[in-house]
């Protein structure tokens, strides 16, 4: 995914019309129609539909697919009654917080948890049990509150050092929720650098003397950092821990339940929706070198904009992505830089045209970017009155910035673009492009690196990229593969870092805008960790997770789905 802020260029191709959408209430099995007209109504709507237990679903949501047991609406009582039993108890309501935001099911509930977090978080972070403190401070941090690491430290550390004590290795809780605290680093936090070193070599030791589940637990942890990690799939990992507890919230786990079995649901609809829309776009019959992978690139949208009322936006950005893709493949296989600059100079033009003196495999893309990006432009036009071209224009690269420079000629801006105006956010798009924030960049830049470290070639790719590895090793002769890959990874926490400022603490933008950004940071790793059989095996499980209710699936399949569109969907889950 390397290419392409040329895209930037494409007219109107990042506005989208806000979709419409069904507030749909188990308690009537009703279905209301919405005609949506902008994001800030629909998110207006959305407040309101889930505060009073409703829930958003996407029109092509079919009634006989809720094949649940259990009804959200009574689900959704009951854990508003355990929540309001649990107040007067400032340590249970925070587990109990915390529990709802790893099953990625606080959203029901923000109005009763932001009405207590500052009083019960504020109160703890300054208790002496490691595990109260470290969670209130995650917490607070999370909820964009002004916290330092230092106000945790004092109790748990040798005088006024950063050195933790002895003692503390023995707390496995605490250990674990110092593990989780430790990656909110907002840069040069020496405290947060010596708790991720302290807890990770204790946890690690520990692990051989647990109990089954709990070592499960620790191992999860470590190799999947909770901040760093995908939310939904820690969440099935999180479910299947609290089910081996000996107490368990039932009702919490009954609602985290149904809302794993709705958003599978709704992800296979979209899924089947992109993939006839791929294969009546007819690109990989004629461009035959091109990439295949509806669910790969769906897996990019599904995981950056997660809840009922994206369901339009995750199908159109994963249209965008796979036209990076293609247009990536082009210029890495058989592009010439010659062909790199007609290319850009015919998008600059826009018009069919301009297509006439590209080769004949550019011109079938290039005619199908001008098709696509128009009906969306003419979507924007009736929607929101406002053309982005002559903004967007200016940011068309040439061929040498394409070769020269990673973070700009990454798909990853132009993908966090589209989400940005659909979004509705009120900052200036053209301020956007021209000085691109933190927010953008540290993502673009995690990226890059993740790509350049190459463990294994993106689906035995042959084509040429400037790496910065490569260069590293020209420049440091002394150094080997694995220094370098170190020296990558460091550079890798120092954009976290960067990227946790912006998003913890400037709170610049919508949170709705930075979640986004934190979860496409998240999804890098997942699409570059490429094993030694050039394989993806949190992303096959997190597959397997999404489309089958049994997980013990056979993990070929789902290897295959992800490389080959061709492998039928349907054949890979239980409920068709």
């Amino acid at each position: 995914m390397h290419t392409t802020a040329w895209l930037f260029s494409l007219p109107g191709a990042i506005m989208f019309a806000a979709p419409a959408r069904i507030i749909f209430s188990f308690s009537s099995m009703e279905p209301l129609l919405l005609a949506t007209n902008s994001p800030a109504a629909a998110a207006n709507n959305s407040r309101q539909g889930r505060h009073r237990g409703d829930f958003i679903r996407p029109m092509a949501m079919s009634n006989s697919l809720l094949r649940n047991d259990f009804d959200l609406q009574e689900g959704l009582t009951d854990v508003q009654k355990i929540l309001h039993q649990r107040q007067k108890n400032a340590r249970e309501m925070m587990i109990t917080i915390d529990n709802l935001k790893r099953l990625c099911i606080d959203h029901y509930f923000k109005e009763e948890i932001e009405s207590v977090m500052s009083s019960t978080c504020m109160d703890l972070i300054h208790s002496d049990d490691l595990f109260d403190a470290t969670l209130a401070f995650r917490l607070l941090r999370e909820a964009g509150h002004d916290v330092s690491a230092n106000d945790v430290s004092q109790r748990f550390t040798k005088d006024d050092s950063c050195e933790f004590k002895l003692p503390l290795s023995k707390d496995i809780r605490g250990l674990l929720s110092l593990h989780d605290m430790s990656h909110l680093n907002i840069g040069g936090e020496a405290l947060l650098y010596k708790a991720k070193e302290f807890s990770s070599k204790h946890l690690a030791s520990a692990i051989r003397y647990l109990e089954p589940s709990l070592a499960e637990y620790v191992r999860q942890s470590l190799d999947h950092p909770y901040h760093l990690s995908l939310m939904q799939y820690k969440a099935r990992h999180h479910l299947t821990y609290l089910q081996s507890l000996p107490i368990r919230d039932t009702a919490v786990e009954k609602l985290a339940v149904t809302e794993f079995q709705l958003n599978k649901l709704m992800h296979q609809k979209e899924i089947q929706e992109i993939k006839r829309w791929w294969m009546d776009l007819g690109l990989v019959q004629e461009i035959p070198i091109v990439r295949d992978q509806v669910l790969k690139w769906y897996m990019w949208s599904m995981t950056t904009l997660q809840g009922y009322s994206f369901s339009r936006y995750r199908v159109e950005i994963t249209k965008i992505i796979a036209l990076i893709y293609v247009v990536d493949d082009i210029f890495d296989l058989v592009g010439t830089l010659e062909e790199l600059s007609h290319f850009t100079e015919a998008v600059k033009v826009w018009n069919t045209a301009a297509a006439d003196s590209l080769p004949s495999y550019m011109r079938s893309c290039y005619k199908a970017l001008y098709t696509i990006t128009n009906e969306i432009a003419d979507m924007a036009k009736q929607e929101h009155g406002l053309n982005p071209v002559n903004h967007l224009r200016k940011a068309v690269p040439t061929a040498e910035d394409y070769l020269r420079n990673g973070v700009v000629t990454s798909g990853l801006p132009l993908t966090l673009v589209h989400i940005f105006i659909m979004l509705g956010c009120d900052q200036s798009t053209e301020t956007l492009i021209d000085h691109m924030p933190s927010v953008i960049s540290c993502p673009a830049k995690i990226l890059r690196l993740w790509d350049d470290m190459g463990s294994a070639k993106d689906e035995a790719q042959e084509g040429i990229d400037g790496s910065y590895r490569d260069f590293y090793l020209m420049e440091n002769p002394r150094c080997g593969p694995s220094d370098a890959e170190a020296h990558m990874r460091s550079l890798i926490a120092r954009e976290w870092e960067e990227l946790n400022r912006e998003c913890l603490c400037r709170r610049t933008f919508s949170s709705n805008f930075t979640h986004a950004c934190l979860n496409i940071t998240r999804m890098i790793s997942v699409m570059y960790s490429y094993n030694k059989e050039h394989r993806l095996l949190v992303l096959e499980d997190f597959a397997r997770m999404l489309l089958h209710e049994n997980t013990c699936a056979k993990p070929d399949l789902f290897h295959s789905l992800l490389v080959d569109t061709n492998v039928d969907i349907k054949s890979c889950k239980l409920d068709s």
